[in-house]
């Protein structure tokens, strides 16, 4: 092979090279939602761009496949036409033969090394890295049809890939996650705040990040703090209670102290004369539902709201009732103080 048809190849090869690793590149640094609105638009490459998003394993199948035989075929072709460009002006010089067929092997491993790892590799890599929807909207549509036409051998390798992770014990993936952690939308929301992007003022991005780390027990009211009524309460003692406290709801004990449900002030709007003095009937007291002091304020608001109630029990580990969750203070872990309708101010 002549020197100028060598070195034309090796051209060829390293930019076959650039073209799979730059699709390597678009296809795990882009998200289904960046794609996913230009692929309503209809915009060129995007339903290929999905059609990758959705089998990420066997685009990177057909991506390393192709840096391999590039690279390898960079080594077979490039090297040798290289060496022999370098030995020949060594020779002309008085060089030895011996000698320039050695430094001439040197020099061209040199320089294929460098044209490979900066034009093949790095150059590459850092287009796809800086947009990579863009360039996998370009790369899609022939990495596809690629994977059309080799298939059988890419989902051959594919599952021989996935039965060694499996083994391992790892989950084999075909599709890009298109979420965020939690801590990953806080950094972005502190971010844009600091640029002036975004606007927090009443706290509701920065409350409902925080969110899920509360648990019942942060957002409980102890049993020290609790303003109970007894189980043989009258309509009057709880009309009485709200014009003190201005609360709606009372978790209602026992003789023995212990919670036996709650009552609301809407329970007692029935009583009229001589009822308002009579003991409230033990069918309108409601169940109080129970939380473990260690559940996710999410997870207790769910079964509340399952349960169609506005407060439970908080119980320990042991099984003992520490306290008593309202739905005012769910919601005030997320959007800060929320006050009973009814509730008065407290002084002193």
């Amino acid at each position: 092979m002549s020197p100028l048809a060598g070195l034309t190849i090796t051209v060829v090869l390293l930019g076959v090279n650039a073209f799979f690793v730059m699709g390597e590149f678009a296809t795990t640094s882009s998200r289904r939602s960046q794609i996913e609105p230009l692929y309503e638009e209809g915009r060129r490459g995007s339903a290929q761009a999905m059609y990758a998003l959705k089998h990420v394993s066997l685009m990177l199948a057909i991506c390393q496949l192709g840096i391999t035989i590039a690279s390898t075929s960079l080594g077979v072709i490039a090297e040798p036409a290289i060496a022999h460009l370098v030995e020949g002006p060594l020779t002309v010089l008085g060089m030895p033969k011996a000698s320039a067929q050695v430094v001439g092997f040197a020099g061209a491993l040199v320089i294929v090394l460098f044209l490979h790892v900066v034009f093949g590799e790095m150059v590459p890599k850092n287009i796809s890295i800086a947009s990579p929807h863009t360039a996998l909207l370009v790369l899609a549509p022939p990495l596809v049809a690629m994977g059309h036409v080799v298939r059988p051998i890419i989902e051959g390798m594919d599952h021989a890939a996935n039965w060694f992770l499996k083994i391992r014990g790892i989950t084999p993936k075909t599709e890009i996650s298109a979420t965020f952690t939690a801590e990953e939308v806080a950094s972005i929301v502190q971010l844009s705040q600091q640029e002036g992007t975004i606007h927090d003022d009443l706290g509701l991005l920065a409350g409902s990040l925080e969110f899920s780390e509360q648990t019942a027990g942060d957002a409980m009211v102890t049993l020290e703090e609790l303003i109970v009524l007894p189980q043989d309460c009258t309509p009057e003692m709880v009309e009485r209670e709200v014009a003190v406290t201005g609360f709606s709801r009372y978790p209602v004990v026992g003789p023995d102290g212990a919670i036996t449900g709650y009552i609301h002030l809407k329970d007692v709007l029935y009583a009229e004369g001589a009822e308002r003095g009579e003991p409230i009937d033990s069918w309108r007291i409601r169940r109080m539902e129970s939380v473990r002091d260690t559940d996710e304020v999410e997870d207790a608001l769910q079964h509340m709201q399952r349960r169609g109630t506005h407060c439970a029990e908080v119980v320990d580990a042991q099984g003992d009732v520490v306290g008593v969750l309202f739905l005012e203070d769910i919601l005030e872990e997320l959007v800060g103080e929320v006050r009973d309708s009814l509730q008065r101010e407290q002084n002193g």
